[in-house]
């Protein structure tokens, strides 16, 4: 592996350390603010951060790019709507191993609706991610916490946004697309949190802190450092790294929230990290492509945290 490579995967662990930071202030948002509210002040937040990142590559935005943004804000915003209110009813920990699933997902999903073909691996992973999902969430029982129920739809919708960044980032450039995507999913949410919440700014100054901490390093730090990592590092590679959001998610849980899982717990969510792996495992042995040959962005990090 080269200089260059280790420090593209170094940038994509710290997106993830970033990314699974960020499960504890959204957590403690929950109980003071809608969850639309929330979500709309710090996606317009991280919007207009990204704005000023994109500067002059704003010039000849296209109707391709507003019309793509849009629709991947509005996945965006149901993604990040179901998660945030799940993390009122579960603990950081598990939410970040929940919301891990859209690595195994996404290739599901593209067999599904896409007729992409998957590997052996990729129904192998799936089968240790439920089993992992049953230990942690249900803790052997036959049941789902509400709340998890909420974060796994979210990890659905990720799996989707994903999957529709993968398809357009070629095509885009990312800056702008990104830029469209915050701002849509941040006005949606403003909008609807404004018409059925009745936010209070007084329930917003105990947790004011949580919202530039979240937009700036979910959306701004996260997206900066996987955009610049995934020019370097190929896909599967990015894929495993990123996972990693979901141990950073419970350590920072139980280090500020005292979080505390039990074995059968951390078994589940050990499972779970097996089959996001093993999902990303190439079947066939790939060449390392040349960086010139590969997409420099593949997904917005909005899509992965709890934002």
């Amino acid at each position: 592996m080269t200089r260059r490579q280790w420090i593209a995967n170094l940038m994509l662990l710290g997106a993830a350390l970033a990314w699974g930071s960020t499960f504890v202030p959204c957590k403690i948002a929950a109980a003071y603010l809608g969850t639309f509210f929330f979500n709309g002040l710090r996606f317009l937040l991280g919007g207009l951060f990204v704005l000023a990142m994109a500067g002059r590559r704003l010039r000849g935005l296209s109707r391709q790019e507003v019309g793509g943004g849009a629709l991947a804000g509005l996945v965006l915003f149901a993604g990040a709507a179901s998660q945030q209110a799940g993390l009122a009813f579960t603990t950081a920990g598990k939410a970040g191993f929940i919301t891990g699933l859209y690595v195994v997902l996404v290739p599901l999903l593209l067999t599904l609706f896409w007729r992409q073909r998957s590997g052996w691996n990729v129904w192998a992973a799936s089968l240790l991610a439920a089993t992992g999902l049953f230990l942690l969430s249900a803790e052997g029982r036959l049941s789902l916490a509400p709340g998890d129920s909420l974060v796994l739809v979210s990890a659905a919708l990720y799996a989707l946004h994903v999957i529709l960044i993968g398809r357009w980032v070629g095509r885009m450039e990312p800056l702008r697309l990104a830029s469209a995507q915050y701002l849509a999913c941040g006005l949606l949410s403003l909008t609807v949190g404004l018409a059925l919440e009745s936010p209070s700014w007084e329930a917003l100054r105990p947790v004011g802190w949580t919202v530039p901490y979240t937009a700036v390093f979910s959306v701004v730090v996260g997206y900066t450092l996987q955009m610049l990592g995934q020019r370097e590092a190929p896909p599967t590679v990015a894929a495993v790294i990123l996972s990693l959001e979901s141990v950073f998610a419970a350590l920072f849980g139980g280090l500020f929230l005292r979080e505390r899982l039990a074995p059968v717990q951390w078994t589940g969510g050990g499972l779970m990290l097996v089959g996001m792996v093993l999902a990303q495992a190439p079947v066939r042995r790939p060449s390392w492509p040349r960086p010139s040959s590969r997409p420099a962005y593949r997904e917005s990090p909005a899509r992965r945290t709890p934002e």
